[in-house]
């Protein structure tokens, strides 16, 4: 382990991620806003630590291993989620506790979206604008930003890009540098952003709010400068602009890069995965409208029909955000959308959960299976596009889906041991390993009533699911610290 190469970065890192908090100051400056303060201190101080991590290490230049990446990986983002927690501490409104602070920004990086927070509309600007802010950093990850930017300092990228990327294919670039894959995604990503915003304000949003959205939307993040979410506008045309991003920003973004170069929408058409997103998607949207018409929970079949989709759509990609108190639905819905989260958006999105190609995996395994009963002696392949895995690649899957299982049971059951009944517990598991955000139960609008140790282990739980449970799970492994 080089420790003092991995300090380096972390330094780096931090003073990168400082700057983050001057926009939110610039906004409440050039708006009148007071609260200006607390982000000027959180830079302040997040600079000054990155410094003191950098400069006994400035003259180290060695490349990073991949035990480094890891390490260097999982510590940024714990770290990442303290220091972004400052200017929430620091700030007299919301004057929430250092639990509920750190929540709050583990909730906007890892685009998990459940918030403490009681009358966001009454917010200053700076701190409505920082949340959808720390939601659109987190969502394509501020690692690969800094994939991007590092190897000019010196500091190889290729490590880190492995440990943050999401899905079960890592190895895949989309060009021959790595330098390069990480700046085709962020253009892409703030092509998108862009784009969103520009749909909002011509929908009818204010360019606040339109800018504020297009961050949480892309990130599928579901942070809102609003109390009652995009229901807040009450509007159809807005809710169709968010449905349209909200699909894009959870297929993977490989396509929309293959799709840009040969300027055809057959690279959708032609991808398993995305074939098996957009069935998934439309199969629970059309489940969801036709049980709200058939008993009657909108007065017209036209709300029944776009709160429907909406929902259908937000929870599936794990965006969060909401039209209607969804959690309140007859019926097995509630729970059906629950479900969906866990499957989630593509590999190389920024949705969260379990990611539908591993779903897809895991069907056409368990279908090999049954083949195997009736031909025991036939050599079956699973294939994806046409062409055959390696069963490396399905046992990396059933290991992830295991782990996955293991974890969510011993956090559901700190969580009940602490005092959460069974609803509530497992829904705000669920919602925050799959980054989805509103669950059911107590947390079916936000996460204020819990207790501390509640909120702290669902920040462990919006980690876990963020960094795709191994990343994390690796640091506690014997063998990963044998020399």
């Amino acid at each position: 382990m080089q420790l003092l190469v991995i300090q380096r970065v972390l330094g780096l890192l931090l003073m990168l991620f400082s700057l983050t908090m001057l926009p939110p100051a610039v906004i409440g400056w050039a708006l009148g806003d007071p609260s200006i303060t607390p982000f000027l201190d959180g830079f302040a101080l997040t600079l000054v630590t990155g410094l003191l991590f950098w400069l006994p290490t400035q003259n180290v230049r060695r490349d990073l291993r991949v035990r480094d990446g890891f390490v260097v990986v999982v510590m940024f983002w714990v770290v990442l989620g303290l220091f972004g927690a400052l200017p929430l501490m620091i700030s007299e409104q919301p004057k929430i506790s250092v639990t509920d602070a750190v929540f709050e920004s583990m909730s906007g990086l890892t685009t998990t979206g459940a918030t403490v927070i009681v009358g966001i509309d009454a917010l200053p600007k700076s701190i409505q604008f920082y949340r959808q802010e720390l939601q659109w950093l987190g969502g394509m990850g501020i690692i690969v930003l800094a994939v991007a930017i590092l190897p000019m300092l010196g500091v190889g990228g290729m490590q880190l890009y492995r440990a943050e990327t999401p899905g079960p294919i890592k190895d895949v670039k989309l060009t021959p540098r790595i330098t390069e894959t990480a700046k085709y995604l962020w253009y892409i990503y703030l092509g998108l952003t862009v784009a969103c915003a520009l749909a909002y304000w011509s929908a009818g949003m204010g360019p606040f709010d339109a800018v504020s959205h297009s961050f949480s939307t892309v990130a599928i993040g579901g942070f809102s400068t609003h109390d009652e979410s995009l229901g807040f506008f009450d509007s159809p045309l807005i809710e169709g602009v968010a449905v349209v991003f909200m699909l894009l920003a959870g297929a993977n973004f490989a396509l929309h890069f293959l799709a840009s170069r040969t300027l055809s929408l057959r690279t959708y058409a032609q991808d398993s995965e995305f074939k098996a997103y957009a069935g998934i998607l439309l199969t629970v949207a059309v489940i969801t409208c036709g049980y709200l018409i058939v008993t009657g929970t909108f007065p017209e079949p036209w709300n029944a029909l776009h709160h429907g989709i909406f929902q259908a759509v937000s929870i599936g990609t794990t965006t969060g955000f909401t039209t209607a108190e969804y959690h309140a639905w007859p019926g097995f819905l509630p729970v059906l959308l629950l479900f969906v989260s866990f499957i989630g958006g593509c590999a190389g999105s920024t949705g969260g959960g379990i990611k539908v190609i591993r779903v897809l995996l895991l069907y056409k395994q368990g279908l090999r299976e049954l083949m195997r009963l009736v031909h025991p002696r036939s050599h079956i392949t699973v294939k994806i596009g046409g062409k055959p895995l390696p069963d490396r690649v399905i046992d990396a899957v059933w290991g992830f889906f295991s782990a996955y299982v293991a974890v969510f049971a011993i956090i559901l059951l700190l969580l009940m041991a602490s005092g959460l009944d069974q609803v509530t517990a497992f829904s705000a598991v669920a919602a925050t390993m799959n980054n989805l955000g509103p669950g059911l139960g107590e947390v079916g609008s936000n996460y204020s009533e819990l207790n501390a140790f509640a909120k702290w282990m669902l920040c462990l739980s919006m980690l876990l699911g963020r960094l795709e449970i191994f990343t994390l799970l690796i640091l506690v492994t014997p063998a990963f610290w044998r020399k």
